[in-house]
């Protein structure tokens, strides 16, 4: 059997090649928008992609399979619950596709979507018994699936509970391998681990252990934020087959754009184009946070050179963020001077700034500067048309300083006298013994 795991770290999206490398034949199950890196491994292993199976229309990045289907006569298949509007085989439970000796079975797993499946692997050279279930967006590691994206949560959980069990019932040893880790917003509490058993996750994941009424009231209850941009990568998705799109190309100035500096936060502090917002390609979910802060508006790319501006774009076009002028050589001549812990203190002694605390609630909840206030960096751009803070200078802090200079620049962007702590953010004023305010119990 031929299996293969891609992981997108920055998504935290995981999709799959299965086969039998005998047979020549392949399918690819939810793949990203860049398909290069399943054609380049099947070329590898001289196979044939013979199908796209898609687990649900997903909300959090767009699809490859219109990229496989025009670019490569892909067919593609998914459930009818899905309303696609593009041509498609259809999925139903039970549905089997064969792949020389290897089975792939579908399991119909309604929760998350209504029209979300799960794939069974049986490698008939081996047995009659599933070796693997590719879960999509249904059974996590340590965690479940979010039920809230296309029904009502009460409705999506009831789902998703009945659809869990059924995974349950299958045998222990069958390895888990799901369509998120950490990183993505689809889950709450998911694993950075890349796969489990089904004996696992029965022993030790609460999905797989609460009782009807608790799953339904936690899975009712507060969830991650909402993907950015979900309606529209949801669309794209179910929409007619979405081709590549044109080449980079470097770009003169270009007034009408909003400017997005992908360099690294400190390279921006110290001298960029005025108005520019700053998301560092380098740092961790690059496409989430730019989507999140990012006004609908062309896209012109500021990078340290092309390599990095390419790298920005693919990250981009994979949460539908396919409106990018070109690119330029980022610098300027606005400065930012970040702010040290030693001057935070000082100055909030003399209350002499609004500290905006920019994490999420559950972070704030487990602790925070006394004084300070929530502002969560992706809705950053939305609060900067009202009053904030009045004249007083802004600081902005997150854990470490990433989302802080992201909330910094968005804040001076719209003309506001906004500063980061770049360098320790929360997690170095707590080191240092700073007084912390908390909702829940604070960390030791």
């Amino acid at each position: 059997m031929l299996f293969k795991q891609f992981v997108d770290d920055d998504l935290g999206c995981g999709s799959y090649i299965v086969g039998d490398e005998h047979a020549g034949i392949a399918v690819v199950v939810d793949p990203a928008y860049a398909i290069e890196q399943y054609l380049d491994e099947c070329a590898r292993r001289e196979v044939r992609l013979v199908a796209v199976l898609e687990t649900h229309t997903h909300a959090d990045h767009v699809s490859g399979h219109g990229r496989l289907a025009l670019e490569h006569g892909v067919p593609v298949w998914i459930h009818d619950a899905a309303g696609a509007a593009f041509p498609h085989e259809t999925l139903a439970d039970g549905t089997e596709i064969e792949l020389g000796d290897v089975l792939v079975r579908t399991v119909h797993t309604p929760g998350h979507r209504p029209e979300h499946c799960a794939f069974v692997v049986i490698d008939r050279s081996r047995g009659d018994e599933p070796w693997l279930v590719l879960t999509g967006d249904s059974l996590f590691v340590g965690d479940a699936a979010r039920p809230d994206l296309a029904v009502e949560a009460a409705d999506g959980a009831e789902g998703l509970f009945h659809s869990l069990q059924t995974l349950a019932e299958l045998g222990d040893g069958v390895e888990v391998y799901p369509g998120h880790v950490a990183g993505s917003l689809c889950g709450a509490a998911m694993s950075s681990k890349a796969s489990t058993t089904i004996g696992f996750e029965r022993r030790y994941n609460h999905a797989l252990s609460e009782t009807y009424e608790d799953f339904l009231a936690k899975a009712s209850g507060p969830q991650p934020p909402r993907p950015p941009n979900m309606e529209r990568i949801v669309e794209l998705n179910r929409g007619p087959f979405l081709a590549s799109q044109p080449a980079l190309q470097r770009a003169d100035d270009d007034t009408d754009s909003i400017v997005l500096d992908v360099r690294p936060a400190h390279v921006f502090a110290a001298g960029h184009r005025p108005g520019a917002l700053n998301v560092p390609v380098s740092g961790s979910s690059f496409a989430t946070k730019a989507a999140f802060v990012l006004p609908e508006r062309t896209i012109m790319l500021d990078a340290a050179d092309e390599a990095e501006a390419l790298h920005a774009a693919r990250r981009l076009h994979a949460v539908g963020l396919f409106d990018i002028a070109g690119w330029r050589a980022g610098g300027g001549s606005e400065q930012v001077e970040p702010v040290t812990i030693e001057e935070l203190e000082r100055r909030l002694a003399a209350d002499e700034i609004c500290l905006l605390d920019v994490r999420e609630a559950d972070e704030r909840d487990s602790g925070s500067i006394p004084g300070s206030r929530h502002l969560p960096y992706r809705v950053a751009r939305q609060a900067a048309e009202n009053d904030l803070c009045g004249a007083r200078p802004i600081v902005t802090i997150c854990e470490s300083g990433p989302r802080a200079a992201i909330a910094a620049s968005v804040l001076t962007a719209a003309g506001i006298d906004a500063r980061p702590v770049l360098d320790g953010g929360i997690a170095e004023w707590r080191a240092r013994g700073g007084e912390m305010t908390c909702f829940r119990r604070c960390g030791s």
